[in-house]
């Protein structure tokens, strides 16, 4: 497909009318954890519209922004999907969710102690560190669903593995985690996600668009991420941020703006013209 620029758009050309759009989160929507006044105006609109309007985030159920929950709570979103696909929600409760087996999760647990690196099993309510240092206890501070516990994911059903690198060059590289059934997703060059083979935002998507009666082919994914590449590759329109990684913006079928230069604007206006 010929890639289009948020540039060469005028305000009334149709380019994709979904039933559905998909939005990541942290530098889509928001940045620094606040959502941009004119993304949440610009949400409040298309809510009047008959698109569903749907979270698609890395980040777990436990640390979804307030902003972004109180838009959920106010009928805006109409679900969420969230720790990479694993678990998807709406109002009404669990539309899908996926969690690691016990085994998968001892394999985590031991692959991260092999290397000394800092990591947090996330669960549906909690982030639970599987390490204690001062920077820990400032997060939980702040945090009122991180716990410090080695062995909750024994426990307690977990849907992923956060694991944290002390250098851009210690990324794991020499962990074969397919032999395991499993892969890294990389979120910040010092950070990424540990999950089985199969999830993926791709995964929840699907989950949530067969949930609502759509065809994933009708839908619209706007992210900027490594994790957004499997979910640009499903739905029918994924358009990529202007800072958005080069990959993604390599599979998009539009480059818009960045959030300061009015790109989620520049997507949907079509839609609310």
């Amino acid at each position: 497909m010929t890639q289009i620029l948020a540039t060469d758009v005028t305000p009334t050309q149709p380019i994709f009318i979904p039933k559905i759009i998909f939005f990541d989160i942290d530098d889509t929507l928001s940045r620094n954890g606040s959502i941009a006044p004119h993304n949440k105006a610009t949400l409040e609109d298309l809510a009047k519209t008959d698109i569903k309007l749907v979270i698609a985030t890395g980040r777990s159920k436990s640390i979804i922004p307030k902003d972004i929950m109180a838009l959920f709570e106010s009928h805006i979103f109409d679900a969420i999907v969230c720790t990479n696909g694993q678990y998807s929600f709406d109002k009404h409760g669990i539309i899908s969710h996926y969690p690691l087996t016990l085994e998968q999760a001892s394999n985590i647990d031991k692959l991260c102690r092999q290397d000394h690196l800092i990591h947090k099993f996330d669960s549906a309510t909690h982030l639970a560190w599987a390490n204690d240092n001062e920077n820990i206890r400032a997060f939980i501070a702040n945090n009122p669903s991180s716990i410090i516990d080695p062995d909750y994911y024994k426990t307690h059903p977990v849907y992923q593995c956060s694991v944290f690198f002390e250098s851009k060059k210690d990324k794991m590289q020499h962990v074969d985690f397919a032999e395991f059934g499993l892969k890294l997703v990389h979120w910040h060059k010092i950070g990424g996600d540990i999950l089985p083979i199969e999830a993926s935002k791709e995964r929840g998507v699907r989950d949530v668009c067969h949930y609502f009666g759509i065809d994933v082919s009708e839908a619209m994914a706007i992210g900027d991420g490594f994790n957004d590449l499997e979910m640009f590759d499903v739905v029918g329109f994924g358009v990529a941020m202007g800072d958005a990684q080069p990959a993604l913006k390599q599979r998009a079928d539009w480059v818009t703006g960045t959030i300061e230069e009015y790109g989620i604007q520049a997507a949907v206006r079509h839609l609310l013209d």
